[in-house]
């Protein structure tokens, strides 16, 4: 991924109220391997994280000013190194307000991956361990802890400047259980929620349900189907992409590709041509599936405590909502 531009800088603050201290870079870093090592890293670490919300910019304002400072530098207004220092000031601000932030160092980072353009600011911390030298003595060492990354955004720059109405070019981690240690990096960014990411891929997993209930398919193709969107789903996640629906709908049925997208038109689920992954709801989407003495039950995992209901200590499975061609069936046989 060729990295454009990037720099760091340093914040110091500690969470009992004492004042922020910025010592900030005054050059952009050059080009290096501990470099591109550090963003692949970064990109890791923050496409795995589960807490994440998408949206868009506010619109700019005196309490939102980071847009038009971005706006400034990508229109070559003024260079990647002023546009981060005033950013960090301003960060710097916020983060004085705010008596439980913790400081770190500030990272910046114009890359571009395959076609498109982004950018990720991301606060950094250390953890201290130890190495063994040269010299085969073992010496403290602090290293950058990836795996602790609760302040971070991405923002997708192409996306931004040529799809005016999108709602989900930004993604940022949110604090988790509620908590409002986060906010203030959010305001930062000055961005809002355009899109409810676990609400869509709910609405997504409704939907494909429902096609594959309305095609009347046999359990192995609904299992073979059921595997395509996980999959794709999982990758899009883990690259930290959006899943589209179009795409999804040919890997779903390569000779009728436009199948699934029809059925999601047709019914009006509501859902954006795009649709930002949750990996908590996706992980929640499998199939529980038993077969013994010409009984086969099969079913999405998602619908256990709602249409279907295990009682472990009778051994029964109650189904609700049965199925309606298996109910004309047992309305026939009863007749």
């Amino acid at each position: 991924m060729p990295i454009r531009q990037c720099i760091v800088h340093l914040i110091e603050k500690k969470p009992d109220g004492s004042p922020a201290v910025l010592h900030a870079r005054d050059s952009e870093l050059g080009e290096s391997q501990a470099m591109e090592n550090l963003l692949a890293d970064l990109n890791d670490s923050y496409n795995a994280k589960q807490n994440k919300a998408w949206g868009l910019f506010h619109e700019e304002s005196g309490a939102y000013p980071f847009s038009g400072w971005l706006t400034a530098y990508l229109n070559e207004e003024r260079d990647f190194t002023a546009f981060s220092r005033e950013a960090v000031e301003h960060l710097t601000r916020l983060m004085e307000e705010s008596n439980l932030s913790v400081g770190g160092h500030v990272l910046f980072a114009h890359y571009q991956q395959g076609m498109t353009d982004y950018l990720a600011i991301a606060l950094l911390h250390h953890s201290e361990g130890v190495a063994v030298t040269e010299a085969l003595e073992v010496s403290p060492a602090r290293h950058l802890d990836l795996g602790q990354l609760h302040l971070a955004a991405r923002i997708n720059l192409s996306e931004w400047r040529t799809n005016k109405q999108s709602r989900q070019y930004i993604s940022f981690i949110k604090g988790k259980n509620g908590k409002k240690v986060s906010d203030y990096f959010r305001d930062f960014i000055g961005c809002q929620e355009g899109v409810d990411a676990p609400s869509e891929t709910r609405t997504l997993l409704k939907a494909f349900s429902d096609f594959v209930e309305s095609e009347d398919l046999a359990e192995d193709q609904a299992r073979e189907k059921t595997e395509a969107l996980v999959d794709y789903a999982s990758t899009q996640a883990r690259l930290g992409e959006p899943m589209t629906l179009e795409e999804l709908s040919g890997l779903i049925d390569e000779e009728r590709p436009k199948a699934f997208y029809e059925h999601i038109r047709n019914k009006d689920y509501g859902l954006s041509p795009e649709i930002p992954p949750d990996k908590r709801t996706l992980n929640q989407f499998r199939r529980f599936t038993g077969r013994a003495e010409g009984l086969s039950i099969s079913f999405e995992s998602h619908l256990l405590g709602s249409k279907i209901e295990y009682d472990e200590v009778r051994d029964v499975l109650i189904i609700r909502q049965v199925p309606t061609q298996l109910r004309d069936q047992l309305k026939r046989r009863q007749d």
